[in-house]
């Protein structure tokens, strides 16, 4: 999905044409033998895979490219290449027979609308559908998706009559967290409690609910012009978990001045001070932008210097200090990878 996004933000910002193409019969083939075969075709046309998403395909002349985005049986076409996109797409019509659905519209659940001489993402539909299936299109909205210092915690509150319903709710939210960065916290902390959820946990789910009606017309707008600068953002609780006191970490990634990837999600272990928390989270966020700057490369797109904001002053003296410190050595070595990333800039 951060691939998706990020195509759609380059596309917008460059005023690139995204077309969709979608094969017919494609169960004839079978999942893995249609992706095959596609790839097999998009490189003897002279298209490279892409080394950080293997669905990604590129051709550049120039200064300009051709992108072929292959998922099972849908296909997302862009670029400035425009007669080599029409050839591409000729070529995949005749050898697939394509079904041509026009300009990219709805992929994977998301919306695509043109907003002037903008791109905007949303899951619109899906979140009144979720609304709706469970009778609260109705209810009146709140202002947040959760209430501040909620302590939900393991095996606590009545048992609830249907856990099955609160699975389903959970994972329609993790669903629609794709266009919504805003619930990703608060759909994480609810998603902690799948196995043996509780009265409490359902009612903290329906705020996100309540939440999401009010907000129904939110996503993210990819616009047109602007430098396409990779910037991030991190930072981290300490023990915010009450069950197992566990750090949660949060990032978030923007290309230009729009949301291309993000995530909040539990620290694997605890840690011992803010500072280790914070540090991890940078580490977190480190890798996320090495990836992603190989993307950028994939996609022949200057990716330049990454800024990544902590808001730590002790963890970021900790990456620019090359020098172990008695009271950081049970941090694991392997969160060191974020020095290394300072010293090459």
């Amino acid at each position: 999905m951060t691939t998706i996004r990020v195509l759609l933000a380059f596309a917008a910002s460059r005023e690139w044409k995204v077309w969709q193409l979608d094969v017919k019969n494609a169960f004839l083939y079978g999942t893995k033998g249609m992706v095959r075969k596609i790839a097999e075709f998009l490189v003897q046309s002279g298209y490279t895979p892409a080394t950080a998403n293997s669905s990604l395909f590129v051709k550049n002349n120039g200064d300009k490219i051709a992108t072929v985005l292959v998922y099972v049986d849908d296909l997302i076409i862009t670029g400035d290449l425009v007669e080599e996109i029409s050839r591409t797409r000729e070529n995949l019509s005749v050898r697939f027979q394509m079904k041509e659905l026009g300009e990219l519209k709805h992929f994977l659940g998301l919306e695509v609308e043109k907003v002037r001489e903008a791109m905007f993402l949303c899951q619109h539909k899906y979140a009144r559908e979720i609304l709706e299936a469970n009778k609260i299109l109705n209810c009146k909205p709140l202002l947040t998706p959760m209430e501040p210092n909620n302590k939900l915690r393991i095996g606590e509150g009545k048992d609830l009559k249907d856990t099955r319903m609160y699975r389903q709710l959970v994972g329609s939210l993790l669903n629609l967290t794709l266009t919504r960065p805003d619930i990703a916290y608060a759909v994480g902390v609810v998603s902690r409690h799948m196995q043996n959820p509780k009265k409490p946990h359902l009612e903290a789910v329906k705020r996100i609910l309540r939440y999401v009606k009010g907000t129904l017309d939110y996503g993210i707008l990819y616009q047109k012009g602007g430098e396409c600068q990779v910037v991030g953002y991190c930072d981290a609780d300490y023990a915010g978990d009450y069950d197992t006191r566990r750090s949660t970490i949060g990032f978030v990634f923007s290309i230009g001045s729009e949301a291309v990837s993000w995530c909040s999600k539990r620290q694997p272990t605890v840690s011992l001070s803010t500072t280790e928390a914070e540090y991890r989270a940078t580490t977190m966020a480190a890798q996320e932008s090495t990836w992603m700057t190989h993307l950028l490369k994939d996609l022949h797109q200057p990716a330049g210097q990454v800024t990544l904001h902590c808001d730590n002053r002790s963890a970021v003296c900790l990456a620019e200090n090359p020098v172990f410190h008695a009271r950081t050595k049970h941090i694991e070595v392997h969160y060191h990878f974020i020095r290394e990333k300072v010293l090459q800039g």
